[in-house]
């Protein structure tokens, strides 16, 4: 191919060949919407019809973690100060590493005495 495209040649060659994508892309899409959903984790139609009038979702967004709330640690306290355990030293700089208390103070409350 010794010859050169004339400037009519090339706008018509690129614009037949951008709109064979655009419509490779646009059948793409309308096959894909027919398709049947293939992945087992898709939500399924359920057995019964649900009866939940609302719904709350709490999202605490930096709030304490699920380790530390409400849950005494009385081991941590007593690991606080020393040497990460062997499991934890096996990749990365480990050295010099300590184990830490938990931030939160645990207090006896009400009747049933639980630390909270």
């Amino acid at each position: 191919m010794d010859r050169m495209m004339s400037r009519r040649e090339l706008l018509c060659r690129g614009g037949m060949g951008m709109g064979a994508l655009m419509l490779a892309d646009l059948m793409g899409q309308a096959f894909a919407d027919d398709a049947p959903t293939l992945n087992p984790l898709s939500p399924k139609k359920s057995h019964f019809p649900g009866r939940a009038k609302r719904v709350i979702h709490i999202f605490a967004n930096g709030g304490p973690s699920h380790v530390d709330t409400f849950d005494p640690k009385p081991a941590l306290e007593r690991q606080s100060g020393k040497p990460l355990p062997g499991e934890f030293q096996k990749g990365g700089n480990t050295k010099g590493n300590t184990t830490f208390p938990s931030p939160f103070k645990f207090r006896k409350y009400g009747q049933s005495g639980i630390e909270v």
